[in-house]
């Protein structure tokens, strides 16, 4: 089975690596596309994401000469679906734009070729943006097997420039990672598709974790916030809470872990409120180091205006590290307020500052939500378990599909082939 990713790897998507990693480990062989470059150069990366990108097909990597190889190729072999793709491709262009169409379908022939070559069958693709374009043009071209991971919500702030109910109707199978999720589904899809939904969680894997409860103390107590510096992250809320935090009289010192576009912004109220000595920015690192600032915190924060179920609450609470955040989309099923963390009112500062108030104040607060929410990610949040499930539903439609080849060749089938 090919895995199509807009970007992959990504130093925010470590979870669809960690997923296709236990998924070779259960037996089943993958092979990786990108439509676009990884994140970082090779020398930025940890053993096992150089080992990935050195494995993964680089769909605009191939340049001018191999969008025209590929066009060529399905041209003399297919030449009617080849049409029929091009006209569904200039259907499905960004913002109407036919030049977006006409991408979609040359990249849509290379990942066809690169399937074909490979022995591929079935495509499967993480989130139901562009790249999703990309899966249903190439089963356009391929009648090959469709299935998708919707993770929401940016999918759902445009369902009509996303095409999301044409790309239900193109899948055979769509893996949700929460019930919200598959209810937004659900609303923009007719009923005779719902049978397609099935809700798979994403997960962490405890044995990477140390979970420790924190002893209350004197000492400053350490806040941290892991995440993209964006508007949707809603760091600056964040700042702006510490500065009541500040003039109340509390000691704590944040930590922001994370690269983006709000950086400025951040950056400058920190600046403005003269926060300097409370918060530090550390940039984008990697798991590694993600993990030594799991072990030192006291409290984790993220007050997210808009997420799906962000993995990152789920590595803290498996580290120990009680956690703040927001009742949106799909928070609410890993975080029951005051059980197994809390929750502030979305864009409410004020909501914010006073529960970051409460667990600096709180220490038996935080120790019994810790423990709480560490119960609740070995019971629903299991990477382990929930890719078993995965494999599950792999494999309940893996059947042979006539004029394909089962059998992967090549260099990356030789590493991947268990």
């Amino acid at each position: 089975m090919a895995y199509l990713i807009s970007r992959y790897p990504a130093i925010s998507h470590t979870f669809i690596l960690r997923e296709i990693q236990r998924l070779r480990a259960l037996g089943h062989t993958l092979f990786t596309a990108s439509i676009n470059p990884p994140d970082r150069a090779t020398d930025a990366m940890e053993g096992y994401e150089r080992q990935e990108a050195d494995d993964t097909f680089f769909v605009k990597a191939q340049g001018w000469l191999g969008a025209l190889s590929a066009m060529l190729y399905w041209l003399g072999r297919a030449p009617t679906k080849l049409m029929g793709t091009l006209r569904l491709g200039l259907r499905l262009g960004k913002g109407g734009h036919w030049l977006y169409g006409v991408a979609y379908t040359v990249e849509a022939a290379l990942v066809a070729r690169w399937m074909q070559q490979h022995g591929l069958a079935r495509l499967h693709v993480h989130f139901g943006n562009a790249g999703a374009t990309v899966g249903v043009l190439v089963k356009q071209l391929t009648d090959c097997h469709l299935s998708y991971t919707i993770h929401g919500p940016d999918e759902f702030d445009d369902v009509p420039g996303q095409h999301l109910p044409l790309k239900m109707q193109h899948a055979n199978d769509v893996v949700c990672i929460s019930q919200f999720a598959k209810g937004q589904l659900m609303r923009i899809s007719q009923p005779e598709h719902w049978a397609k939904l099935q809700v798979c969680r994403l997960g962490v894997d405890p044995a990477q974790f140390s979970f420790a409860v924190r002893e209350a103390g004197a000492s400053t107590v350490k806040l941290l916030c892991v995440g993209r510096l964006s508007s949707a992250k809603a760091q600056i809320l964040l700042v702006q809470a510490c500065a009541t935090l500040r003039d109340e009289g509390l000691d704590f010192a944040l930590t922001l872990v994370g690269d983006g576009p709000d950086r400025a912004r951040i950056e400058l109220a920190i600046e403005r409120l003269r926060l300097g000595r409370h918060i530090h920015l550390t940039g984008a690192l990697n798991q590694a180091a993600v993990r030594v600032h799991f072990e030192r915190a006291d409290i984790f924060v993220l007050p997210s205006l808009a997420e799906g179920i962000p993995v990152v609450l789920m590595e803290a609470m498996s580290s120990g590290v009680p956690c703040i955040s927001t009742p949106v989309n799909g928070i609410p099923e890993l975080i029951q307020h005051e059980r197994t963390g809390l929750l502030a009112t979305p864009g409410d500062v004020d909501s914010l500052t006073e529960q970051l108030r409460r667990l600096i104040q709180q220490p038996a607060l935080r120790q019994s939500l810790a423990h709480a929410a560490h119960i609740k990610v070995l019971a629903d949040f299991d990477l382990n378990r929930n890719v078993a499930q995965l494999s599950r539903i792999f494999t309940g439609f893996e059947q042979p599909v006539a004029g394909h080849c089962a059998k992967p060749v090549g260099r990356i089938a030789a590493a991947h082939q268990l």
